[in-house]
């Protein structure tokens, strides 16, 4: 089967079942991964599909949102590295705000036990890891409970953030540019986001390499938001130096 040939039928694929998976497709047409990504990527310029963590969406998409199962299994190979490399940025002590995001949860669970900080989080799983923790003082900020993130959201949660000063923010995105800010799938939720960013002296993105480029439905913020982005070495040389060219320091884990 010719390229156009096969990326055709992963078109179809798409259209048919919301979304395709790179592994699945690299079974079924008997290629490699690395031939499937080209043929997302090839698709993805030609505004046919759009590329999101492990595979593709219909363009037009801008609200898909994977499960937190699918999210935690995504690049987890990068987001431990990014979570290591982000330790180096915890205060020896202070005020931190986890936000709700799976490589923020990988960082949360790496926290030493001789660690003494404050920490503000509307992540119910980063809670869950760290109710037992001897150092913490957590304070878990309440509201509805998004089924897909496990996250707070709606007024409670925006009071509270509006109520509290920290030292300092780790944030997640599903999307991350300098042409389209800070993204995710939900309103509510990228609401929330905007809330923590605004009750921070210093916010610290962690984002793999694979959300660089990509848009989603709500915005909230821009990148020159963001002191610090950490991400893993997928994320090109010259891509660092654009974002760095904002005001945005980049590590590359």
């Amino acid at each position: 089967m010719y390229a156009p040939e096969r990326q055709q039928e992963i078109l179809r694929l798409a259209r048919e079942g919301g979304r395709v998976d790179v592994v699945s497709l690299a079974e079924e047409f008997q290629v490699t991964a690395e031939t499937i990504r080209r043929d997302l990527k090839a698709l993805d310029r030609a505004g046919l599909l759009r590329r999101v963590h492990g595979g593709a969406i219909p363009a037009g998409r801008l609200d898909f949102e994977p499960d937190l199962t699918e999210r935690e299994s995504t690049a987890a190979d990068e987001k431990d590295r990014i979570a290591k490399a982000a330790l180096a940025e915890l205060p020896a002590e202070g005020t931190l705000i986890l936000d709700a995001g799976t490589t923020v949860a990988r960082l949360a669970a790496a926290i030493p036990l001789e660690a003494q900080l404050t920490v503000v989080t509307h992540s119910l799983p980063i809670a869950a890891r760290l109710a037992d923790h001897p150092g913490i003082q957590l304070h878990l900020v309440g509201g509805r409970v998004r089924h897909r993130t496990r996250a707070a959201v709606d007024a409670w949660a925006l009071r509270a953030y509006g109520e509290i000063r920290a030292d300092l923010l780790f944030v997640a995105a599903n999307g991350f540019s300098p042409e389209y800010g800070l993204t995710t799938p939900d309103l509510a939720e990228a609401a929330v986001k905007r809330a923590a960013v605004a009750a921070a002296r210093r916010v610290v993105l962690l984002a793999d390499s694979a959300k660089h480029g990509q848009e989603h439905f709500a915005r909230f913020g821009d990148l020159g938001d963001v002191d610090l982005l950490i991400t893993d070495s997928g994320l090109s040389p010259e891509d660092a130096a654009a974002i760095e060219r904002g005001g945005t320091e980049v590590v590359r884990a």
